[in-house]
């Protein structure tokens, strides 16, 4: 008796309207609030769900009140304490957050810059004057002279070349010259790329510093990239000793593979016959698929000269060998979309996630009343004359000066602070000085205005914590289910006969047992004063 007064209290709780609960809560359930936001937001991700009909509204209160029982019962079981469970919502936590201290129009607008240069190969010679790691700011002056002597002797009408070997051959530790045919975009440190895309053919560049050093640039065509190609080859390789094959004998033999595969022999059988290139042999001579820069300039330039799927080039000369070389397929570049994935993977981590984030910054330092004072910052720069910025002669210099450098989040930030920031931090080293400088600074902002963003993002994105509260109940309700429904142990199969042999219309499902006790066993509190409002 005592027990059946005790359910028909939790029933009319579940059938009336709740007087007790404060009008922002939809239901209680075992003594656990339901806020009405986190019920709105819910029930609009269900898009069959709508809080306007009387009869979806109904039913859908009745699914998540059931819902939130299941959840009830996982938490009793004690499920929610589990190493397992908090490493999942730990890390589901940390992938939410990343996604919120980021700015994806930003990303996706800086790689799409770099997807755009995509449609030109730069032809181009440059000679490098290194900078010596941890250099100072007057001892770059020197690099630069020597930087700006070869730019006015190359103005002046001296070939880059001649010069560029010549200054190698003086002081091949501190200088390099290279020809490059093939520059595409990504493929080099984002300063130098910048100088290059910028020039015109035939145009000279004054010296470009990036972190490897002082370079003088001769931009030498700009091409537009020709695409993708697919082919298989024939190689005949070269013979190390002349005496078992000379050249014009390994061109012979090169001759009459062509002839053959010309005539209609099968060009996989011929690659598996006397190709040396094992590993596009075994699959009919067939290479993968590549773009300009990728292959050696013979090859590529035949291979890009076949027009037709089937066609077949002449023995074609490397320093391998001789090459047949049969076209399979053509392709223009790769579409946007498939380079965003791995562009955004190497901008987000490398050298180019200042350019990278630079949208989320310049957001986030807008949010929080962001001041700059350039004065102080150019103090600090100016021990950089002397001093690296990570030398401690820097920081006895610098940890007295307390100018506001800057001001953020409601706090001013003084001068020695970001000296200090740099002594404790172990960034990688640089070449000069101030570019060091500059980046550290950078970062320095980016830590303090996302730390302030993780604290502010309840706040200021309230489905945050709706989404991390459905993960959590979701992983709950995931385990619990599997232990009450899905893996019902073996000792408990009579309690499923039982069931199972009633008559077909007296069935129910092991779920519904289980929710049915759910009910029975945890109070449940419906607002429904609240609910209807959301009717009109």
């Amino acid at each position: 008796m005592k027990k059946l007064l005790v359910l028909s209290l939790v029933f009319a709780c579940l059938t009336g309207e709740a007087r007790n609960l404060p009008d922002s809560v939809v239901m209680t359930v075992a003594g656990k609030q339901v806020p009405l936001a986190e019920f709105v937001f819910m029930a609009k991700k269900n898009g069959e769900v709508n809080l306007a009909d009387r009869k979806s509204l109904e039913n859908y209160v009745e699914l998540y009140k059931n819902f939130k029982l299941k959840v009830t019962d996982a938490e009793t079981a004690g499920m929610d304490k589990t190493k397992e469970f908090t490493d999942e919502l730990e890390g589901y936590r940390a992938q939410l957050t990343s996604s919120y201290l980021s700015d994806k129009d930003g990303e996706e607008a800086a790689v799409r810059v770099e997807y755009e240069r995509l449609g030109e190969v730069m032809e181009l010679s440059h000679i490098l004057f290194r900078l010596p790691e941890h250099t100072v700011s007057k001892d770059t002056v020197a690099v630069y002279e020597k930087a700006l002597k070869a730019y006015q002797r190359i103005k002046g009408g001296e070939d880059i070349a001649a010069v560029g070997r010549e200054l190698k051959e003086e002081d091949p530790e501190n200088t390099g010259y290279e020809y490059t045919r093939c520059l595409l975009p990504m493929q080099t440190i984002k300063a130098f790329e910048n100088a290059v895309y910028s020039m015109q053919p035939g145009e000279l560049s004054m010296p470009v510093r990036t972190t490897l050093g002082f370079h003088i640039i001769k931009l030498l065509s700009r091409k537009p990239n020709p695409g993708m190609r697919h082919v298989a080859h024939v190689l005949i390789p070269f013979q190390k000793d002349s005496v078992t094959r000379s050249e014009s004998e390994t061109l012979a033999l090169a001759d009459e593979v062509y002839k053959k595969a010309q005539n209609g022999a099968d060009f996989g059988e011929l690659a598996q016959e006397y190709s040396s290139d094992g590993a596009s042999a075994r699959k009919g001579g067939e290479l993968p698929w590549f773009g300009v820069g990728e292959m050696v300039e013979p090859f590529e330039k035949a291979a890009f000269a076949l027009t037709t799927p089937g066609e077949l080039s002449q023995p074609v000369k490397t320093r391998f060998g001789y090459h047949i070389i049969k076209l399979i397929g053509k392709s223009g570049i790769p579409s946007f979309e498939e380079k965003k994935k791995s562009w955004s993977k190497i901008m987000a981590q490398g050298e180019r996630n200042f350019e990278y984030y630079q949208a989320f910054d310049e957001r986030l330092k807008k949010e929080y009343g962001y001041k700059f004072y350039p004065e102080a910052y150019t103090e600090l720069v100016a021990l950089c004359n002397d001093n690296f910025p990570t030398d401690k002669e820097f920081y006895e210099k610098a940890k007295d000066m307390n100018k506001t450098l800057f001001h953020l989040a409601d706090t001013d930030f003084p001068q020695s602070e970001f000296a200090y920031y740099i002594q404790r931090c172990p960034f990688s080293t640089k070449t000069y000085a101030g570019d060091f400088m500059q980046e550290v600074y950078d970062l320095f902002i980016r830590d303090i205005v996302t730390t302030a963003e993780r604290k502010n993002l309840e706040t200021k994105h309230p489905e945050f914590t709706h989404l991390m509260q459905e993960y959590r109940d979701g992983i709950l309700l995931f385990n619990i289910s599997n232990r009450q429904v899905w893996s019902k142990p073996a000792a408990e199969q009579p309690e499923l006969e039982k069931i199972w042999s009633k008559p077909a219309a007296e069935q129910t499902t092991l779920e519904e047992e289980w929710v049915k006790q759910l009910n029975k066993e945890y109070p449940v509190t419906i607002n429904w004063k609240l609910l209807k409002k959301l009717k009109k």
